[in-house]
Formats: structure tokens, C-alpha cells, sequence
């Protein structure tokens, strides 16, 4: 989806304002260490995909409380933000950070396999 300015100003409102909903005015213990990492926000605004991240062991939990939270998250997201719709909550698993992680640790594993370098650079021509 082409996004600009507007676009991602809106989707930015909507994020912020799950994220706050999130850690201030919903009490699910299975909530607590959910990340928001982004939203879309479709062009009508009758749609909103979040975008969360989580512990990998807590993965399957932590879809049924959003899934179970996302009326009320609803309603205080039309609260604060002043759209003529409420957008509909898609949740979906961000697993880009889990990537991130599992390539880090790949590359710090190569890296400790490798050779030390003594500072010393071939400088033959």
C-alpha cells in the first residue's frame, strides 16, 4: 500500500494510541509484555491490521487475549481518535524481531567461529 504522509500519520494515531491502551486501561496479565510495532490503517479506516510482537513462548496466549480485548480496545480507540468509524482489529504476529534476533545470534556464533584477527592486514599488491 503507497503510503504518505497522511497515511502514516494515521496509522502512527492508531498504533500509539492501542499502545497506550495496552499498558494503561486493559488488565489481562497475558497483555503485559506485548509490544505494538505498527499499524495500517486502510484508507476508509474500517480496517486496522496491528501489527505485535511477544515472547515466543507465550504466542498462542497472547492471540486469544488480544482477540478477546479487541472490542473494548475498540471502543477506547473511537474514543480518543476523532474518526467517523471505529476501525475493526485485525491482530497479527510480528515476527520480524524474532528474525532479527535469530540472525544476530547467527552471526555472533560465525563470529566466534572465526579466527581471531591480530590487526595485521595483507598489504601485498
Amino acid at each position: 500500500m503507497k503510503q504518505n504522509a497522511s497515511n502514516r500519520r494515521v496509522n502512527e494515531q492508531a498504533r500509539q494510541v492501542i499502545a497506550e491502551t495496552l499498558m494503561f486501561e486493559v488488565s489481562d496479565p497475558r497483555l503485559s509484555m506485548v509490544t505494538i510495532t505498527g499499524c495500517e490503517v486502510s484508507f476508509d479506516r474500517s480496517v486496522c491490521n496491528v501489527y505485535y510482537t511477544c515472547m515466543p513462548d507465550t504466542y498462542e496466549e497472547t492471540e486469544s487475549a488480544l482477540k478477546k480485548a479487541a472490542g473494548h480496545i475498540r471502543s477506547i480507540l473511537a474514543k480518543k481518535l476523532s474518526w467517523r468509524t471505529s476501525p475493526e482489529l485485525r491482530f497479527f504476529l510480528d515476527k520480524s524481531v524474532d528474525e532479527a534476533e535469530r540472525i544476530a545470534h547467527a552471526l555472533e556464533e560465525e563470529r566466534k567461529r572465526m579466527p581471531a584477527d591480530d590487526g595485521e592486514a595483507d598489504d601485498e599488491e
